[in-house]
């Protein structure tokens, strides 16, 4: 059993001090996810990787438990995806602004849906996605908002890389056709 794994049970067995000892262990993986994450959403953010990282500890560390290294990184990904669209749907309201952006004006100016809205449309495509297939929405979790690679991904997974890549490909035609349908409306 790993080091992470024990110090989860610890902390399961109500040991004082035993979460003060698993930030260290955990904190480079977690920020790396995070730098990974915030690296993919629009410049000029508020947020920073390390105020993720601190933000998702925090809700990981409290009355949940961890069935080992897999269960703990996965609810990492989760806390840090809601965390993300939390601060998107934060933004939209009117008294942050609403859907304004600021814009250079030029001619041939095309207009994009801006990154939280892409974000929040994913949210919604991730949440039927996770109805239909759960173990496929969980692949997209760790693949895009944890940022794994095939590889690590399959191994968190108990999956062969080929099933994983075969996965992904499918989970994300389906997304991204869920995600259309739901700007076409």
């Amino acid at each position: 059993m790993s080091d992470v794994t024990n110090i989860l049970a610890a902390i399961e067995r109500g040991e004082p001090h035993a979460a003060e000892r698993l930030l260290p262990l955990v904190y480079d993986e977690l920020r790396q996810l995070a730098g990974a994450q915030m690296a993919c959403e629009s410049p000029g953010q508020t947020l920073q990787a390390t105020a993720l990282v601190h933000e998702a500890y925090l809700r990981l560390i409290g009355d949940q438990q961890f069935n080992g290294r897999h269960h703990f990184f996965a609810a990492a990904a989760e806390a840090m995806r809601r965390i993300l669209i939390e601060n998107a749907r934060r933004k939209k309201r009117l008294k942050h602004g609403g859907g304004r952006q600021r814009r250079e004006l030029q001619e041939d100016h095309r207009v994009e849906l801006p990154p939280d809205d892409r974000l929040l449309a994913l949210d919604e495509a991730l949440g039927q996605l996770a109805e239909a297939h759960p173990e496929l929405a969980e692949l997209v979790k760790l693949r895009y908002f944890a940022q794994l690679t095939v590889e690590q991904a399959a191994e968190l997974l108990s999956l062969s890389p080929r099933t994983v890549k075969r996965n992904w490909v499918y989970a994300s035609a389906w997304l991204r056709r869920a995600m259309d349908r739901e700007s076409a409306e």
